[in-house]
């Protein structure tokens, strides 16, 4: 039986267009097959199962055997590009220009996205700079500021209109195109925050519980009637030790501070950190001249897109938006792609059981549950590929100099 031939017709840094012929031979053999398995699940009146006649089965089953030989041989022929072509897809190829015809070779084109080939020209001798890792007392004191803030209980405060800070819980009824006001719906808000339109903050200020005000708001055009019920302030806790043991484990507010330094401490090492990669990458895209293939920023684009929720109608703005950081972030993962390869730095199984491991005990979890829900959700991978980037990173980072700079 003659192969199954294929012919790259086009090609750029990321994807390949391949030509698939598939001889008439193979073509009939897959119809028969097709017709056989038809024939002996077929019921069909008049007949018993799996004893119809060839020529009724093709007939009665016509549009889905040739969906059944389609599928077959667009998955030898897509089998056979990926061994004759020696690609590396990272996604399922399109299928173009279909010719399917009684007594004619099978011909389609396959469009197929592909790792782009990085060739690393210089992996070190960078120079790098990590900014101080410095945490303040004012640091200190305005996240346990934040703290307080969010335990702080909302006080009445009775009569008088409400002021910036204040919590008002108002009524809020829209008036149709008739001028009737519609059902009034409860809403809470903090004056000054901007949670709601200009135009309503603005009424809203110049009320007294109570009472109602009718506005005229420009965007989108339309007369709100706003009710105002309820004006609280709010009041924050004392900071002392009772605070601190009623926010945690601690034995009072020196305890609480102490514990938000180390939690900064922590968070600017690891901004610091990441500084210090942010510029290594850069400079290796740089330096080794790796460009961005379109296909695969569009793809990138797509999945934040999906992501993000985005109507069709803003999917334009957001592509503009965005292109340069998925631009970046397909260039960072080709380099450090071709580093993990080159380096042959692939997480291994034992050092992802590890890391299984350590998820597992600081979610008081077993391993095996961990790794089942980590499998469940897709994610091992991404967990893999993490490692392999830690692995990455440390190595490139011993090949050139980081120097911190000074506060």
């Amino acid at each position: 039986m003659s192969p199954i031939t294929v012919e790259q017709t086009a090609q750029d840094a990321a994807s390949r267009s391949l030509r698939v012929t598939v001889p008439v031979e193979r073509v009939q053999a897959a119809e028969e097959k097709a017709v056989s398995h038809f024939a002996r699940r077929a019921r069909l009146p008049g007949f018993r199962p799996g004893k119809a006649p060839v020529a009724v089965v093709r007939r009665r089953f016509e549009d889905a055997i040739r969906q059944s030989v389609l599928e077959e041989l667009v998955r030898e022929g897509w089998d056979t590009a990926q061994a004759s072509a020696q690609l590396k897809p990272v996604a399922d190829p399109s299928v173009r220009n279909l010719r399917f015809e009684a007594g004619q070779p099978l011909e389609f084109d396959l469009v197929v996205e592909v790792k782009p080939e990085v060739t690393l020209q210089r992996t070190g001798g960078f120079r790098l700079t990590r900014p101080p890792v410095a945490v303040t007392d004012a640091m200190v004191e305005e996240q346990l500021e934040q703290v307080r803030d969010q335990r702080a209980d909302w006080i009445p405060v009775g009569e008088g209109k409400p002021s910036t800070g204040h919590l008002v819980r108002v009524e809020v009824a829209s008036a149709g195109a008739d001028g009737a006001f519609g059902t009034a719906q409860p809403f809470e808000l903090v004056i000054g925050q901007g949670q709601t339109v200009p135009e309503i903050e603005e009424a809203i200020v110049g009320l007294v519980p109570g009472a109602t005000a009718e506005v005229k708001v420009a965007n989108p055009e339309r007369t709100v009637r706003v009710t105002l019920r309820e004006v609280k302030r709010k009041e924050l806790p004392p900071l002392d030790d009772a605070f601190a043991r009623e926010v945690g484990d601690f034995e009072g507010l020196a305890a609480l501070r102490a514990a938000i330094r180390e939690d900064l401490g922590r968070a600017a090492e690891r901004e610091a950190d990441a500084a210090v990669r942010d510029q290594l990458v850069r400079q290796l895209v740089e330096a080794n001249g790796i460009e961005a293939p379109p296909s695969l920023v569009r793809r990138l684009l797509h999945g934040y897109l999906h992501m993000a929720g985005i109507p069709h109608e803003k999917e334009e703005e957001f592509a503009r938006q965005m292109g340069p950081a998925a631009e970046q972030q397909v260039k960072r993962d080709l380099v450090l792609e071709a580093v993990i390869e080159a380096r042959q730095l692939a997480a291994t199984e034992a050092e992802l059981d590890e890391r299984v491991a350590r998820l597992a005990e600081a979610r008081r979890v077993s391993p095996g549950e961990m790794y089942a829900t980590l499998q469940k959700g897709g994610r091992l991978a991404e967990l893999a590929r993490a490692i392999a980037e830690e692995k990455a990173f440390a190595w490139l980072l011993a090949q050139s100099t980081v120097e911190t700079t000074q506060s």
